[in-house]
């Protein structure tokens, strides 16, 4: 090998590869004091790409499992008014089976129509009751009961394909069958009244008890979507971890070795920078 002046090959070698050394060494310090092994398009252009992509897949998971819960929140209210409606229903039962004692004077009797008066009443304010202002029951009187009347309907997936219909059960008509909704309707003031009137009631509370089922199934169902949505969420959240995040172990294995091969290159700098002294001596 010749001996030159203008050139030297070894310190532009040993530059170089320095050189890479530190860029993988900084490369290195930023992954493991970020936590993310992809800190640029640079790093992996591809990799960003699928991770931006599960990244707002995540967000919208979340934001889907919060309605849903939402909707859940809906139904369970519902079911609370249904319930007492229930309570109601049963108390006009007992006063109806009560008036058909033949010992009560039609003043006793009075007296218990009066009370089934104040529960037709308030019978009739729970059908306006409303859940974050969205009525919990469909509104306007009713020919025949129908659960369907008013559908709303959730979606239960992140791409919002998935979709389950709750309903605003149709309380109106129950209310309407008692008599709730004007002053005429059943009576128990006779013992004949009280006798009908019984009847009505026990029609009405069988259709309550339809009613409340319906809403335990949607319920059930939409228990079941918000589980589906929990477990998603984790395995997305699984693979975008894969693709993003940095193996801390691995990467501290490299970050030794590019800081030993940064000193290393150093040195071997100096060295061939001082390799051209050498000339002197046949010049000298």
């Amino acid at each position: 090998m010749s001996v030159v002046i203008n050139t030297n090959s070894a310190a532009t070698s040993a530059a170089y590869n320095l050189s890479n050394a530190n860029v993988n060494l900084q490369r290195s310090l930023n992954r493991l004091s970020s936590g993310s092994r992809i800190n640029s398009a640079y790093d992996d252009a591809g990799g960003l790409a699928v991770s931006m992509k599960l990244s707002a897949s995540i967000r919208r998971t979340d934001a889907t499992l919060a309605n849903v819960n939402n909707s859940i929140a809906f139904l369970q209210t519902q079911d609370g008014v249904i319930k007492t409606a229930d309570k109601v229903l049963s108390r006009m039962s007992e006063l109806a089976t009560l008036a058909q004692d033949v010992t009560k004077t039609t003043t006793d009797l009075s007296l218990y129509n009066t009370e089934l008066e104040q529960l037709k009443g308030q019978l009739n304010l729970m059908v306006g009751e409303k859940f974050n202002g969205i009525n919990l029951f469909s509104s306007g009187a009713s020919a025949s009961l129908d659960a369907t009347t008013s559908t709303m309907t959730v979606v239960t997936s992140h791409d919002g394909v998935q979709t389950v219909g709750i309903t605003q059960v149709d309380l109106n008509y129950i209310s309407d069958s008692v008599g709730s909704s004007s002053s005429s309707g059943m009576n128990i003031s006779s013992t004949t009244g009280a006798q009908a009137s019984l009847t009505t009631i026990q029609a009405a509370i069988q259709n309550l008890a339809t009613l409340r089922a319906n809403n335990g199934a949607e319920q059930s169902r939409l228990t079941f979507a918000a589980d589906m949505l929990a477990v998603n969420k984790t395995n997305l959240e699984a693979a975008n971890s894969r693709i993003l995040d940095v193996d801390v172990a691995d990467e501290s294995t490299k970050l030794a070795r590019f800081n030993i091969l940064q000193q290393a290159g150093t040195a071997m700098l100096a060295q061939a920078n001082q390799s051209t002294q050498s000339i002197l001596r046949l010049i000298s």
